[in-house]
């Protein structure tokens, strides 16, 4: 008996098979190029026909790479509470062009940055035990950064609401 987890994914060699399955994955949500390319990867695609994939979907809007940098900038920002030092870096690892990168961080609202960033420092207050200050400062500090927030910012911040 056959099991969905022991099978392996189709490989398909046909590009117009691959391009109406791309179609449906990029449909579905804002993927990157360098997603669907080792998408296309997988399926077993040669490197010409993957570029043409690529290209169709790029000439169709079904990929945009502007379009998905602020879509991934505004969720992770939103759901998630990253910074956007964090946001830039995992852009960078879609290999999203830096106009893109820039476009999708200066769409984050700066009221609201400053806003996400004191809810991140309320929450780890409440979770440290430590009562020296200078090492509770130190706490919410790393933790700030580690969420992608600017370390400067983040002292101005604490500096402020002492």
């Amino acid at each position: 008996m056959d099991y969905p987890e022991n099978k392996k994914s189709e490989k398909i060699y046909d590009r117009k098979t691959a391009l109406l399955k791309a179609q449906k994955y990029c449909a579905y949500q804002e993927r990157s190029q360098q997603e669907v390319r080792d998408k296309l990867y997988e399926w077993g695609l040669h490197r010409n026909d993957v570029e043409n994939v690529l290209v169709d979907l790029i000439e169709e809007n079904f990929l945009n790479e502007e379009r998905f940098a602020i879509a991934f900038a505004r969720g992770k920002f939103r759901i998630k509470k990253w910074g956007k030092i964090k946001i830039k870096l995992e852009l960078k690892a879609h290999h999203v062009s830096s106009y893109c990168i820039n476009k999708a961080l200066s769409e984050i609202d700066d009221t609201a940055y400053i806003s996400v960033l004191k809810e991140v420092i309320a929450k780890r207050e409440k979770t440290i035990i430590d009562k020296h200050p200078a090492k509770r400062k130190y706490k919410i500090i790393s933790y700030a950064v580690s969420r992608g927030f600017e370390a400067d910012l983040v002292k101005e911040l604490l500096t402020d609401m002492e």
